[in-house]
């Protein structure tokens, strides 16, 4: 079977023993007869589905018993509107750091609600690097402090957790999930979508102290009131069932794998072989502050767009596909998500290397 290696920085790729296993599964699960595409959600067949899930997050990511862990809908994007709806609660507003896109989409949504202030941004150098802030940046009144953890786009990411007092943080990891450990208590939420790490789109696994649940603003949704998700188990209407099933292969596959201290040096590794290359080669360049850059997602641009655009090309005809990099900054862009294995890395760094020598 041929398979192509995929840089998307999400939808992604998944791990290759998960999809033989959902393959298996697919028309006859654990011999109930059906498919989980076609299974109710009130059965006991996805009831065990959902709670095992739920069983492997907490131990995976040492999830304290004292937060919930919460299968959405909506996408990352729909908790932009969510989280202040939630939590803007009490002095109506908020701090974000805005270090990338999908943080000043989250900033620009929140002010809708309250006093949604930019207390940092990295905006002034194209999102290249991660503010330093102290405890003294924010707002001792904000409801809560707002992060986004992974910058897709622009390939950086947090070197730290920013100490924000008693002040709640809550974090994106969309694009970090599951990559390397995380101390879950460090947040008040952290959140992200599953087309990065964890299964395919559809999903949102947010995971919420309980202490901030209940508050919610009285013109919120239903539908983005945490507390009724909690209290309805992530139930309280049909969820995305086959995708929650693969979330839940893939905390397996995650776990065979040494958890996540073993999905970690992994990353690490391949990190290292594409940076490594990068800052040594004449043609192409990571632009990204060294201390920030992210294991996840790693940008790199030759400084001609009709170059940058010719190495896509001839990537995508040797098995590499989409390397492109964001539409908003051009460039090419290698997300090396927890299932691209390290020959996938090392066979792109070949590839670019024989690329640089013909181009040169």
């Amino acid at each position: 079977m041929a398979r192509v290696c995929n840089f998307s920085a999400g939808p992604s790729m998944l791990p290759l023993e998960v999809l033989k296993k959902a393959q298996e599964e697919m028309l006859d699960y654990e011999g109930c007869g059906q498919s989980v595409t076609e299974m109710s959600h009130r059965s006991k067949e996805f009831d065990k589905i959902i709670k095992d899930a739920e069983k492997l997050f907490r131990e995976i990511m040492n999830v304290p018993d004292n937060y919930k862990v919460l299968f959405l809908q909506g996408g990352a994007s729909a908790q932009f509107s969510a989280i202040p709806l939630n939590f803007m609660n009490k002095n109506n507003k908020a701090d974000y750091i805005v270090t990338g896109v999908w943080a000043k989409k989250a900033w620009q949504e929140a002010q809708k609600y309250g006093a949604a202030r930019k207390v940092a941004s990295s905006e002034d150098k194209i999102f290249s690097y991660i503010p330093k802030l102290t405890k003294d940046d924010f707002d001792p009144e904000a409801d809560y402090v707002y992060m986004c953890m992974n910058n897709t786009i622009y390939g950086t990411k947090y070197p730290y957790i920013p100490d924000t007092g008693d002040v709640p943080l809550i974090a994106d990891v969309s694009s970090c999930f599951l990559s390397e450990p995380l101390d879950v208590t460090k947040f008040a939420m952290v959140y992200g979508g599953a087309q990065k790490n964890i299964a395919p789109a559809g999903l949102v696994v947010a995971i919420i102290r309980e202490d901030m649940l209940g508050n919610a603003m009285p013109i919120t949704p239903v539908m983005m009131d945490y507390k009724v998700q909690a209290d309805a188990d992530s139930l309280y209407n049909t969820p995305p069932c086959y995708t929650m099933y693969m979330c839940k292969l893939v905390l397996e596959w995650i776990k065979s794998m040494g958890g996540l201290e073993g999905i970690k040096a992994n990353n690490e590794k391949k990190a290292k072989i594409l940076y490594d290359f990068l800052d040594n080669s004449k043609m192409f360049k990571n632009t990204v502050n060294p201390e920030d850059r992210s294991l996840m997602n790693v940008t790199f641009v030759t400084g001609n767009d009709e170059l940058d655009a010719k190495c896509v090309k001839e990537a995508k005809e040797n098995g590499l596909i989409n390397l492109k990099g964001h539409r908003s900054i051009g460039g090419l862009r290698a997300s090396i998500y927890n299932a691209m294995p390290v020959e996938g890395v090392e066979k792109l760094v070949s590839f670019l290397a024989d690329f640089e020598k013909k181009n040169s």
